[in-house]
C-alpha cells in the first residue's frame, strides 16, 4: 500500500480526509497534537474495517525538530507517497484588534509550521525522485478580505510559496499542489457569526480533495460556483472590487 503523511488530522476536514484516503487503501501516517483524538480516529478505521489504515504520529508542527523526528520515522518504513499539510487555525481579525501579536501567532501556526514541514518533506522526495505535497491554503487568500487581515494573509504566503515551488520541483518529479477550499463545516467555521454561503460538509470536501489529488493540475478549489465568484473577484481592480466587497459585506 501507498502511504500519506497527514498534518491536522485530528478534526475537521484534516480527519475526514485521513478517513476518506484510508477507505482508499492508503497507509496514512495521521499527524496532529491531540494525541487522544489521533487514537480515536485510528480507533473509528478499524471500526470501519477500511482497506488502508491510519497511523497515529503525534506531533507539533511548530516544534522543527519534532517534526523531522516523526517524518524519518514515517520514511524508515518506506517511501512516502504523498504528504498533505493541512495543520492550521482559523482567527477573525477585526481593524479595531488589529495587533502585531495577532499576525505574529497565526503566521507561527499556518506559515512556518507548515515550512517546518515542508522543508523535511520537499528533501525527502527529492531523494526519493517522486511523490506529490499538496498545501491547505483557502480561497479567502485570493483577494483581502474584512476581518481576514491575519488569516488571508497567512494563507496568501502559502499560496505564493506553493507557486514558487511548483515551477522547480516538477522538473524532478516531484508534484505540488495548493488545496483551496471555501467554507467547510468544521469547529472552526462552527465559531463564525456570519452567513457562510455554500458551506459544505467536512466529508464532501474530504471525497472531493482525494479524487482531485492524483489528477493534472496545480490547484484543487471548491465549491465550484463560490471559487469561480471568489476567481472573478480577483481579477477585479480596486476601483470596483472595494465597493462591491463593502456592499456585499456591508462594510
Amino acid at each position: 500500500m501507498e502511504s500519506i503523511w497527514l498534518t491536522g488530522a485530528s478534526q475537521g476536514l484534516g480527519r475526514a480526509l485521513a478517513l476518506e484516503l484510508a477507505r482508499q487503501g492508503f497507509i496514512v501516517y495521521a499527524s496532529a497534537r491531540n494525541q487522544l483524538a489521533l487514537q480515536e480516529l485510528k480507533q473509528q478505521a478499524l471500526g470501519q474495517k477500511l482497506s488502508g489504515m491510519i497511523v497515529p504520529k503525534p506531533l507539533d508542527i511548530e516544534d522543527a525538530a519534532d517534526v523531522k523526528t516523526v517524518l524519518d520515522s514515517i520514511l524508515s518504513e518506506g517511501p512516502i507517497a504523498k504528504v498533505i499539510l493541512n495543520a492550521g487555525t482559523y482567527q477573525p481579525v477585526d481593524a479595531s484588534d488589529f495587533d502585531c501579536q495577532s499576525l505574529r501567532d497565526l503566521f507561527q501556526l499556518n506559515v512556518f509550521g507548515t515550512v517546518n514541514c515542508l522543508e523535511p518533506a520537499v528533501a525527502a522526495l527529492r531523494k526519493q525522485g517522486n511523490g506529490q505535497i499538496a498545501i491547505v491554503a483557502s480561497l479567502a487568500a485570493y483577494r483581502g478580505l474584512p476581518r481576514s487581515a491575519a488569516y488571508g494573509a497567512s494563507k496568501a504566503a502559502l499560496i505564493h510559496m506553493a507557486e514558487s515551488l511548483y515551477t522547480e520541483l516538477h522538473r524532478e518529479n516531484v508534484d505540488i499542489k495548493v488545496i483551496n477550499p471555501g467554507f467547510v463545516k468544521t469547529p472552526l467555521t462552527d465559531k463564525n457569526d456570519f452567513a457562510m454561503p455554500q458551506r459544505v460538509e467536512a466529508e464532501w470536501a474530504a471525497k472531493h480533495i482525494a479524487s482531485k489529488l492524483s489528477k493534472p493540475g496545480f490547484e484543487i478549489r471548491f465549491p465550484t460556483p463560490f471559487a469561480q465568484f471568489m476567481g472573478f473577484l480577483k481579477w477585479l481592480p480596486y476601483g470596483i472590487y472595494f465597493p462591491l466587497i463593502r456592499k456585499i459585506s456591508n462594510q
